[in-house]
């Protein structure tokens, strides 16, 4: 949620701060603004709500500045998108200029004890009470205002600070110096020739510099703009850790695609062959995973997993969860990560814990893994950024390698995750009880999937034809049985997501226990019918739902379905039923862009929602 941009170095600041703002842009857009040295020594603040464009169109990026500022892009929590709550916040006495990610959950406390000693408030955010309290503590402290006393200052305030906090400060009296804290949302140092800067994400650094130290938890950077300096918040020095962003600038740009979201689900292929490049064993029938940090004596022990995540990547769970009990016989639950941290939940010795995000920076996913391991359990993370929080701290994990994903929708994250997850079931089944021909023939399929996932892609034309068909219906119903169950569900957020159109995923079976009742000729069915031991009974579905004067949209990898039994048949390539789910996915994409583009809708950017949620 929200993102940060700073910049201290020898080149004009404000049009490197917007173009890390449009890269961060998926972080959050309901208002952007940003406060940048001027050659005079004074500090411009400019602010507009809705998107980063608007803030861009009221500034002249020509204009020579000083190469000093900070800039944020935001996604709301406290207060209403207004310019007042529209970071960079400033402090009443006009010291501090600050902006922030995270949620102060002390603030009011705050807020009555600075307003009794006379600090006055301009807006209705919980960020605001960070810039007055950093100026009032400064004030307390006697004589000339230098980079040591406003680092005492930004210590003092954060010491009495409950919540999260990603921060990019600068003090009007220090026009040579930015400061940088973290606690419980992301934020990055770039480190480049002469300049540096802080972001919440890599993506915004990356076109200026490769190199980067991912903060962590309670460290507060001071930067110039040929050093830098961290430490901690008991005011420990931390050495430094510099690290390369692998992938390159452009992979985070649309290369001639019309959106993120399109052209990340047709960079699926290659995706999906970086998740399992170098992990696949032929000879042995089995994949292989370096850094899980897990002996075969420790997987042959394990009793149960618990898979933890939030929104898409909670739905690979799920999948998972088919899988992994199919091919390993190990129980499996899935858990919502936002739940888990604050239930006591009974869980056996040998439980191993997997976690899965994106970013490997979902709150709740990063707090759900502490909690884990407080408790003494080994997590492993499927996460996509290397960098991440979740991936520095668990205590073993697989990469996706899938790419920075830009579009506020998941589509390359989310099949790559099914695919880890499927490669996972393989590797565990193996080590366990799998057979060498069961494994082999599975290893075989995951080889063949990108160009299956390729062949399916070819159906976008068609698919789109449908969308112009079905774009203006309220409601849909997503059908599924087993593992296209969890298809089901993500084939309706997309939808949701993207379209804001009423959508239900339903186990198929379940549907004539209550669901019923919507099937009309308003609401149209989406029913995923895999050529397999369940293609009778999905059917018979489908006969319920036509029964009622519903619409049916019918994907399927059988070619023995009458078209006459849907209104629309979509019909994939036919694959071992381990990536079978990653098939039935890719439809269900293209259906929901294609039904948001034919209503006008903000593809990338949907109303309300964010690509990261890094706030609780």
């Amino acid at each position: 949620m929200c993102g940060i941009v700073g910049y201290i170095g020898n080149d004009n600041a404000a049009p490197i701060l917007l173009n890390g703002l449009k890269r961060l842009e998926y972080r959050g857009y309901d208002s952007a603004g940003m406060a940048v040295w001027q050659k005079d020594r004074t500090i411009k603040l400019i602010k507009r709500t809705g998107k980063v464009s608007n803030l861009a169109a009221c500034i002249s990026i020509d204009k020579e500045d000083a190469g000093v500022g900070i800039s944020h892009t935001r996604w709301a929590t406290h207060g209403g998108v207004t310019e007042a709550n529209t970071h960079p916040h400033v402090s009443w006495d006009q010291q501090i200029h600050l902006v922030h990610n995270g949620v102060i959950e002390n603030y009011q406390t705050l807020k009555n004890s600075l307003e009794s000693k006379g600090v006055t408030f301009y807006s209705e955010t919980d960020s605001e009470i960070l810039a007055n309290l950093i100026a009032y503590n400064l004030q307390q402290l006697d004589g000339e205002i230098t980079t040591k006393t406003v680092y005492k200052a930004i210590l003092t305030s954060l010491t009495n600070v409950e919540g999260t906090y990603g921060l990019a400060i600068m003090c009007a009296s220090l026009p040579g110096t930015l400061f940088g804290a973290r606690k419980g949302s992301p934020l990055i140092l770039g480190v480049g020739k002469n300049e540096m800067m802080l972001a919440s994400d890599a993506s915004a650094i990356r076109a200026r510099t490769n190199e980067v130290v991912y903060l962590d938890d309670n460290q507060i950077v001071t930067l110039t703009e040929d050093n830098f300096s961290i430490t901690t918040i008991e005011e420990a020095e931390v050495v430094p850790e510099i690290s390369t962003i692998s992938w390159k600038d452009e992979d985070a740009e649309l290369q001639g695609f019309e959106h993120f979201m399109l052209k990340e689900i047709y960079d699926q292929p290659a995706a999906l062959e970086n998740a399992f490049r170098g992990r696949l064993d032929m000879g042995e029938g089995i994949s292989k995973f370096g850094g899980l940090n897990l002996s075969r004596q420790d997987i042959r022990r394990i009793d149960r997993i618990t898979i933890v995540a939030c929104g898409t990547a909670w739905h690979a769970g799920l999948v998972g969860e088919y899988l992994i009990e199919k091919y390993s016989r190990i129980p499996v639950e899935v858990e919502y990560a936002s739940e888990f941290r604050y239930r006591n939940t009974p869980m056996d010795k040998n439980t191993l814990v997997i976690v899965i995000s994106q970013s490997g920076e979902t709150i709740d996913t990063l707090e759900a893994q502490r909690e884990a391991q407080r408790k003494g359990y080994h997590v492993i993370g499927i996460v996509n950024n290397v960098g991440s929080t979740i991936a520095r701290e668990n205590d073993g994990g697989i990469y996706q390698h899938s790419g920075p994903e830009i579009g506020v929708a998941s589509t390359k994250a989310f099949t790559s995750q099914l695919l880890i997850l499927a490669m996972l079931s393989i590797y565990l089944g193996r080590t366990r009880d799998l057979s060498y021909t069961d494994g082999c023939q599975a290893i075989k399929a995951v080889m063949e999937l990108p160009n299956l996932v390729k062949q399916t892609l070819q159906l976008a034309d068609s698919i789109k034809g449908i969308a112009k068909k079905f774009a203006h219906y309220d409601d849909f119903l997503f059908l599924g049985r087993l593992e296209m169950f969890p298809i089901a569900l993500e084939g309706a957020l997309k939808l949701k997501e993207i379209s804001y159109i009423h959508a239900e995923g339903y186990p198929a079976a379940e549907m004539k226990h209550g669901p019923i009742a919507l099937i009309s000729e308003k609401c149209p069915s989406i029913v995923i019918v895999p050529d397999d031991e369940t293609l009778k009974k999905n059917l018979s579905s489908v006969q319920e739902v036509r029964a009622r004067n519903g619409k049916v949209i019918i994907i399927t990898d059988s070619n023995e379905i009458p078209s006459s039994l849907a209104d629309e048949l979509i019909i994939v390539p036919k694959a071992h039923d381990c990536v079978r789910p990653v098939l039935m996915t890719i439809p269900l994409q293209l259906l929901s862009y294609y039904i948001a583009l034919e209503l006008g809708r903000d593809v990338d950017k949907p109303r309300n929602l964010a690509k990261s949620v890094t706030v609780e």
